[in-house]
C-alpha cells in the first residue's frame, strides 16, 4: 500500500472560527507556508517547495461525526479500507465519497486518535 502524504489535523474553536484561521495562515505563513485549500471549517496550508508538507485546521468535519486528528492520503483507499475492516480496528465514519472530491474512512488507532482516509478522486470517478 502506497502513502502518498500524512498530515496532521489541528483543531481550533469553533467560536471565531474565521478569525483563528486567518491567525494561523498569517503565524504559518512566516515559516513559509500558503492556503491551498479553505471551506470555512477546514483549512489547509502547504509548503509551495515541497507541497506534501502540510498543516491543517479545523473547527469540526463537515460529514463526519467527529473531527480527526491525523489525516492519511493513499494511493488506494478501497484497499486500505478492506485492511482495516479486516483488522477489526474500529470504524469511526464509513467509506464514502464527499463532495469536495475526495473518498475516505475514518479509523481508530490503538490509542483512539482518528485517522482520516482518504484518496483523491480524479474526473471519471465522478
Amino acid at each position: 500500500m502506497s502513502v502518498r502524504r500524512v498530515v496532521p489535523d489541528l483543531h481550533i474553536a469553533h467560536d471565531g472560527a474565521a478569525e483563528a484561521l486567518a491567525g494561523h495562515r498569517a503565524f504559518y505563513g512566516l515559516l513559509g507556508f500558503e492556503e491551498v485549500m479553505n471551506h470555512g471549517w477546514v483549512m489547509t496550508l502547504a509548503s509551495p517547495a515541497n507541497p506534501t508538507a502540510q498543516l491543517t485546521f479545523l473547527t469540526h468535519d463537515a460529514s463526519a461525526p467527529v473531527a480527526p486528528d491525523l489525516s492519511i492520503e493513499v494511493e488506494d483507499v478501497d484497499a486500505a479500507y478492506a485492511a482495516v475492516l479486516a483488522s477489526g480496528a474500529r470504524i469511526v465514519h464509513p467509506l464514502r465519497d464527499e463532495e469536495w472530491g475526495v473518498r475516505r474512512f475514518f479509523v481508530e488507532d490503538p490509542d483512539g486518535r482518528v485517522v482520516n482516509v482518504l484518496g483523491h478522486r480524479g474526473p471519471a470517478d465522478g
